[in-house]
């Protein structure tokens, strides 16, 4: 009897060390899931378009502003001299850059994610997508100003907590999303 209860102690060791291997945070060879990336991205996306859209009109601003600003990535400054009206052109092309950024911001953060086994908890995962979202503004909206120097009038404590929702919403739906490999030699979806 006394064997049994050694054996057991030893498999439940054996467990515990497989388990904090499997959830230890050093760099392994894993490549992101790219359909749960670009969801995604896309659920991210449209959650901060939602979001930033609303606080524009509640602070009495032209949501056509926002659009155009973004527009002006790929159609230049002269799309930020016409009046802050509905042109579906530019909304078009405002919508393709958005959620285009969207999704490569995503497969960033998925690149940094999945080798690193920073997706191996809901939290984890959160954690890693809100501080992404912090580095994210910091590069959007003082980096990227230099180029684009009409984003820097959508600095502000709006814009970034957006991001930071930003990061969680392409964390978390990424986890939910992405399949993990099982015991059982298959994958499993984790959400």
């Amino acid at each position: 009897m006394r064997i049994g209860a050694r054996e057991q102690r030893y498999a439940v060791l054996k467990e515990i060390t497989m388990q904090l291997h499997m959830h230890s945070h050093h760099f392994v060879r894993r490549m992101p899931e790219w359909p749960a990336t670009v969801i995604g991205g896309c659920v991210a996306g449209a959650v901060f378009l939602v979001i930033e859209l609303f606080a524009m009109r509640v602070m009495g601003q032209s949501v056509w502003a926002l659009v155009r600003m973004t527009a002006a990535i790929v159609m230049g400054r002269e799309v930020l001299t016409q009046p802050a009206t509905f042109a579906a052109g530019v909304v078009l092309v405002a919508l393709v850059v958005h959620f285009a950024l969207s999704i490569l911001f995503a497969a960033v953060l998925a690149v940094i994610m999945a080798p690193f086994s920073l997706d191996s908890s809901a939290g984890m995962a959160s954690l890693v997508g809100a501080v992404f979202g912090v580095l994210l503004y910091v590069v959007n909206l003082h980096g990227m100003t230099q180029l684009f120097p009409w984003f820097a009038d959508a600095r502000g404590w709006v814009s970034f907590l957006n991001h930071i929702v930003f990061g969680l919403a392409a964390a978390d739906t990424y986890l939910s999303l992405e399949k993990k490999p099982s015991y059982a030699g298959g994958t499993e979806r984790t959400g």
